[in-house]
């Protein structure tokens, strides 16, 4: 009798902190979701000013610094040997992604590259399937093509009179290089934890990136709003934000964390129109439809 007793205030409070784990969910999806969303809108702001190269080694170091604690505290877990392959994955997964959408942020709306940002769910697949050998199937397949579509009226769209195709192509070049990176994260830092290894990776890249930066520094002295966008998107956007990011992940799991691929665009989309004014054209939706409603297929295929 008195172990059951002891018993019932354990499970009431295993009960609450479920309950709140449960509500606690949805707006920490929200906020991932939000904050990778106004990535999109800082590039917008920034990478005019800065141009891609500045931008994204104030970017990546600021990123790296947030996250070095972690980096520190794996350092077992990361001898010297392994930092070939950081590297490597440091260009493919962060510096050459981040490049192209700065570019793109320099010549298309911030709702562009958020909408393009959503392929590298499909691209994880395909290079999965391609480079390693995993099953993809029919229905993964056909969300493939229904993805493909959508960046082909993505591209065939308009703003302000100019074309959009070359940032859509730059965009969805990124997207395929995250698809890259990730299939390689995987399997090649799988141990390592998601902070230490997204810091060590950030970390090289910004040192690959320094000559870059300074190479390309602007003749015009930037704005401060240009700076503070850049800072803001390095220490947010590319740091704090995958500490929440990978504690859903534990938490919940990847495949219910994969909702984040979904709220990107609208957050992106979102925030340039309230706080740019950029417009959302009906191509824009009808492209952002075709690529999300493949990501959901491709999701649920899994």
């Amino acid at each position: 009798m008195g172990q059951t007793e002891q018993c019932i205030p354990r499970d009431a409070d295993q009960r609450a902190g479920r309950a709140a784990a449960d509500w606690r969910t949805p707006l920490q999806l929200l906020l991932v979701g939000a904050v990778f969303g106004s990535s999109f809108l800082f590039m917008r702001v920034a990478a005019p000013e800065m141009g891609p190269q500045l931008l994204v080694g104030v970017r990546l170091a600021c990123g790296a610094l947030v996250l070095l604690p972690f980096v520190w505290g794996a350092r077992r877990q990361l001898p010297l040997p392994r930092w070939p392959m950081v590297a490597l994955i440091g260009v493919i997964n962060a510096a050459v992604p981040f490049l192209l959408f700065a570019w793109a942020a320099q010549r298309a709306p911030a709702a562009i590259g958020a909408i393009c940002n959503a392929m590298a769910v499909l691209f994880t697949a395909l290079v999965a399937f391609a480079a390693f050998g995993e099953r993809i199937g029919v229905r993964r397949a056909l969300a493939l093509l229904a993805g493909f579509a959508g960046v082909v009226v993505l591209a065939t769209a308009k703003a302000s009179g100019l074309p959009l195709g070359p940032a859509v192509m730059a965009g969805t070049a990124a997207a395929f290089c995250y698809g890259i990176g990730m299939n390689l994260v995987k399997r090649h830092l799988g141990d390592v934890p998601p902070a230490a290894a997204a810091g060590a990776t950030l970390g090289v890249a910004a040192l690959l990136v320094l000559p870059l930066a300074l190479a390309a520094w602007p003749a015009q002295p930037a704005s401060p709003a240009a700076w503070a966008s850049a800072v803001v998107l390095g220490v947010v956007g590319t740091g704090l934000i995958f500490i929440p990011y990978y504690r859903l992940i534990q938490r919940i799991g990847a495949p219910r964390t994969a909702v984040v691929a979904y709220l990107i665009p609208l957050f992106g989309a979102l925030f340039a129109w309230l706080f740019l004014g950029e417009p959302v054209t009906a191509k824009m939706l009808l492209a952002g439809a075709l690529i999300l409603g493949s990501v959901a297929v491709s999701q649920r295929a899994r």
